[in-house]
């Protein structure tokens, strides 16, 4: 079983070190969401957008609550009313899992923390109805799931998640240009990579991306040595993706090393706050939970600007 911490009076959080003891992915999100939605005191999860749309035929597993009485006293059949959000929401989740994402000072990679969230997001999207797709990239994208709301498309996401690094190098720009091109009903798209590869054209990418309608969400996955630099003694640093070996003193390059991260950083910040899209640095030891709930907070805005774009597209209709 995994330990808990306690955080606040009112939740408790699963430490990623412990979480990420559980081999299996599918238990792991079922560990994560089920703290996440028992921890708070209002749970997104629970109802759907005040926005009505339209009625559908009531199936096992929706919730009763929202049972038209009305209709069903008039015709004896049942139905649910059915909001914009549960039709319109589209999500395309675009995980990293080249080598550098392979790194992890304490157990926790880079990479099965990113895949663990993006598990816990493509669960939660899941369970609202919404489409989720997936695209998995390197240099290259390895696998892609157009975004779907139907049985089985979660056990697909969850076995494509699965699979080992791999790659030689990171390419940001393939899956965005990929997105961009194929991809037509606007959506929300989140990106989910440690970003440390050149970011030449990422602007473009992004931009296009926003331009197609499309909002936007990144999470900048690092290992918290990554973050401080915090290395006690002189050692052999192997760059996991081309293989080559540098001899460092942390005490000589710590300082430059910080100056050039927090720039680095800085860029990144600047360029999600210019297209309005959801910026998360995320340490691995980061609670998931916490940031499950910052997320689905910030998200409502989202939707919301996504529901004025819609009414203004269709005003504009003749």
């Amino acid at each position: 079983m995994a330990s808990m911490t306690h955080s606040t009076p009112t939740a408790r959080y699963i430490d990623p070190d412990a979480l990420l003891r559980i081999r299996s992915l599918e238990l792991r999100v079922k560990a994560v969401m089920e703290g996440f939605v028992t921890g708070l005191h209002r749970s997104p999860f629970h109802g759907f957008s005040v926005e009505f749309s339209e009625y559908r035929q009531f199936t096992n597993g929706d919730d009763p609550r929202f049972l038209d009485w009305k209709v069903v006293a008039r015709s004896d059949r049942y139905y649910i009313k059915r909001f914009e959000d549960e039709t319109n929401l589209r999500c395309h989740l675009l995980v990293d899992n080249s080598r550098s994402m392979s790194y992890g000072s304490s157990g926790v990679s880079k990479a099965e923390y990113a895949k663990t969230l993006a598990a816990c997001l493509a669960y939660s999207l899941t369970q609202q109805r919404d489409a989720v797709g997936l695209v998995l990239f390197d240099e290259q994208v390895e696998d892609l799931l157009p975004a779907r709301f139907r049985h089985g498309q979660l056990r697909q996401i969850l076995v494509s998640l699965e699979r080992a690094t791999g790659g030689q190098s990171t390419n940001l720009l393939a899956p965005l240009e990929r997105v961009a091109s194929q991809v037509r009903k606007r959506g929300l798209v989140i990106l989910i990579s440690d970003l440390l590869a050149p970011t030449e054209g990422l602007e473009r990418a992004l931009t296009a991306l926003s331009a197609c309608g499309h909002e936007l969400a990144v999470f900048q996955t690092l290992d918290p040595r990554e973050l401080d630099f915090g290395f006690d003694s002189a050692a052999l640093f192997v760059d996991q993706e081309s293989g080559r070996e540098l001899y460092v003193d942390p005490l000589t390059v710590r300082s430059t090393y910080q100056q050039r991260l927090a720039a680095h950083l800085s860029e990144l910040r600047t360029l999600c706050d210019k297209l309005g899209a959801i910026y998360h640095l995320v340490p691995t030891n980061q609670p998931l939970e916490i940031l499950l709930g910052e997320f689905f907070t910030e998200s409502q805005r989202l939707k919301s600007r996504g529901r004025m774009a819609r009414r203004t597209a269709a005003g504009g209709r003749t």
